[in-house]
């Protein structure tokens, strides 16, 4: 039984593609911070081991990993920083999102990779944004660390593929998640999704189970998943 290592597990894309890979016979190792949200995760498959974990500290994350072999590593941990102009963030939210969007992922990845490279083998896939690609007003630094993780993924794939290991950028649009839970309230949230469908969480899920199927002399670089018919843009409230 193949293994992956799912981070940001606790809910929304992440909590799709733990419970996708469980039912496709992976054992998953489920990160996140909320320990009922884990429970409950293990709660539903038996093929699902929760790890709590605060992805920001390096020592603890060293110490969850030990002795795992990974053969699947979805970096999915992130989180938005509050809507509005650059010039008035607040350098806590700032370092925040540099710390969980890019640094943790790296951190992690790098965790990984050695056992990958050794055995010749492995997956990594990383959540980026379609903000990474395309300019949003009120979401600078946002943009700026999946626009980063685009460019990691590149790197890391140009450093990887001659030993075998694949490297996927998931490049969601408008995805109905509680992202934005901490900074909009409800009534912004439901704008967002009032006048067409989102893309779901298991939508996503189901795209990285097919990749994941594909021949191991077949790579998607990068997918992008966005809704059908347009969706507003998020508002500061």
């Amino acid at each position: 039984m193949a293994n992956a290592l799912v981070m940001g597990a606790s809910s929304g894309i992440g909590l799709a593609i733990a419970l996708e890979l469980a039912r496709s016979g992976y054992q998953v190792y489920a990160v996140g911070r909320s320990q009922k949200a884990l429970n409950d995760l293990r709660a539903s498959h038996a093929n699902i081991t929760p790890i709590q974990l605060d992805v920001t500290d390096r020592e603890a994350a060293e110490a969850a990993l030990a002795g795992l072999q990974i053969d699947v590593l979805v970096n999915n941990a992130g989180v938005m920083p509050p809507l509005g102009n650059f010039a008035d963030m607040d350098m806590a939210d700032i370092d925040t999102a540099l710390e969980i969007n890019l640094s943790a992922a790296i951190a992690m990845t790098r965790l990984v990779v050695p056992q990958m490279r050794e055995r010749g083998a492995g997956y990594i896939l990383f959540t980026g944004s379609a903000a990474a690609h395309a300019v949003y007003p009120n979401m600078a630094v946002y943009s700026a660390t999946k626009g980063a993780i685009a460019c990691f993924a590149a790197g890391l794939r140009a450093d990887l593929s001659p030993f075998g290991i694949r490297v996927t950028e998931i490049v969601p649009g408008r995805v109905e998640t509680a992202l934005y839970r901490d900074i909009l309230d409800d009534e912004a949230r439901s704008a967002m999704y009032s006048t067409s469908k989102a893309v779901q969480p298991e939508d996503v899920a189901r795209m990285v189970q097919a990749v994941l199927e594909l021949p191991e002399w077949a790579t998607v670089s990068r997918f992008d998943i966005v809704p059908t018919r347009p969706t507003p843009p998020a508002k500061k409230v």
